[in-house]
């Protein structure tokens, strides 16, 4: 398999605090990789790191090749890594469509003039922006909610317009942090159905964080595993879990899932 992603010794220190030490992650392309461990363990760090949020204190992040330190976010999602928040962040007073075609617009060509005074180049773009978006929003069962205001939408649906704007923004590499938080069983089976056939459809490589290990274990096909910023185990789901240190620190009495 082709490398798409490596990071390499990532550290990052806040002051006095060292929240990640050492990290070092290959990625190839069409992976599913989990990056799991207790709260405060980092896992949401190296996160910040990858997308351009945190420029690491010593190490290295390269993606295709191309070196990722000291990139902005923007210039990050540009070359194609696109991220998910804990927290969901949507625009909650625009439609449903209107979030996804927001996502668009790094990829435009038009001038900020061009799209204030509606020039011809901006009005076809728009217009496609509106195709791809009802497209994408089709992709993850939301097509008839796209006139909707986003937050007047069920928890589990603005979970899949976060993944639906993420992707709009044409990532070859996607980052999921903890994207069943929140969702009871039925909703995360239909996310972990939704994310297999996202990654098929779109060629995605996808680096996830989530504190379900059920759905880990059964979507992941390699888990790394952190604990206060320091990498305790890598494996397949069923070496993850049988690490007695993964036991110790973070997943307590481990059955097969």
């Amino acid at each position: 398999m082709t490398e798409l992603f490596r990071a390499e010794n990532l550290t990052m220190q806040f002051g006095g605090l060292t929240a990640v030490s050492g990290f070092d992650l290959s990625l190839c392309r069409g992976e599913i990789v989990g990056l799991i461990g207790p709260n405060g363990a980092g896992k949401t760090t190296v996160f910040n790191m990858i997308a351009g949020y945190y420029t690491p204190s010593e190490g290295k992040i390269l993606f295709e090749g191309k070196v990722l330190n000291g990139k902005k976010a923007h210039e990050i999602t540009k070359l194609g890594i696109a991220r998910t928040f804990q927290n969901i962040r949507l625009f909650p007073d625009l439609k449903v469509i209107e979030n996804i075609m927001l996502a668009y617009h790094c990829r435009i060509r038009s001038s900020f003039f061009g799209a204030v005074f509606h020039f011809p180049l901006y009005r076809r773009e728009e217009e496609e922006m509106m195709r791809k978006a009802m497209l994408l929003l089709n992709e993850v069962g939301l097509a008839e909610s796209a006139e909707e205001q986003s937050s007047s939408l069920p928890y589990g649906k603005q979970r899949k317009l976060e993944i639906a704007r993420a992707l709009g923004t044409g990532p070859k590499l996607l980052l999921l942090d903890e994207p069943a938080a929140g969702m009871n069983p039925s909703e995360t089976q239909e996310l972990l159905d939704l994310i297999l056939r996202l990654k098929e459809d779109f060629g995605l490589t996808i680096l996830l964080i989530e504190h379900d290990m059920k759905f880990v274990m059964r979507i992941c096909e390699r888990i790394k595993v952190l604990d206060y910023g320091i990498t305790i185990a890598e494996g397949t789901p069923l070496e993850i879990q049988k690490d007695p240190k993964v036991i110790e620190a973070y997943l307590g009495e481990v059955r097969t899932c």
